[in-house]
C-alpha cells in the first residue's frame, strides 16, 4: 500500500496530526476500550476518516463508508478498516463538541504550515 501513497500525500499529514493528539483530553468518548465485549473502532481511526472527508468535501457517513472500500488513500489511512455508515455517524454524533476543537486546531496548523490554499473562483 505504501507504493500508492507518496511521502508528500496529505493522508500522511492527517495520520501524524491525529496520532499526536491526546483524544481523551480533547473530549472524545470511548478512547479506552472496555475489558469486556468486542473491541470497537479506535476513535483515532474514525477521526482520521472524518478529517480526510473534511478536506475532500465528503461529509456523508454513507459516502465515507464507500471511500473506505474504494479509495486507496483512505484504505491506507485506516489500514484496511471498513467501518459501516452507522458507526461513522454515531462517532460524529457522540463527539460533536470534541470535533469542533480538533478541527479548529487542524485548520490553524494547516494555515501555519501554509498547507491550505483559498481558492477564489473568478467568473
Amino acid at each position: 500500500m505504501d507504493d500508492y501513497v507518496g511521502p508528500d500525500n496529505v493522508v500522511r499529514f492527517i495520520e501524524a496530526f491525529v496520532d499526536g493528539l491526546d483524544l481523551k483530553a480533547a473530549g472524545f468518548e470511548r478512547v479506552r476500550a472496555k475489558t469486556t465485549g468486542r473491541p470497537g473502532y479506535d476513535p483515532a481511526d474514525l477521526l482520521k476518516l472524518y478529517i480526510y472527508g473534511y478536506l475532500n468535501r465528503v461529509r456523508s457517513s454513507r459516502r465515507l463508508e464507500v471511500e473506505t472500500r474504494r479509495n486507496l488513500e483512505v484504505i491506507w489511512l485506516l489500514r484496511r478498516l471498513t467501518p459501516d455508515f452507522k458507526t461513522i455517524a454515531d462517532f460524529r454524533r457522540d463527539n460533536r463538541t470534541a470535533f469542533r476543537q480538533v478541527f479548529r486546531e487542524f485548520v490553524v496548523l494547516c494555515r501555519e504550515l501554509d498547507l491550505l490554499r483559498v481558492r477564489i473562483d473568478r467568473d
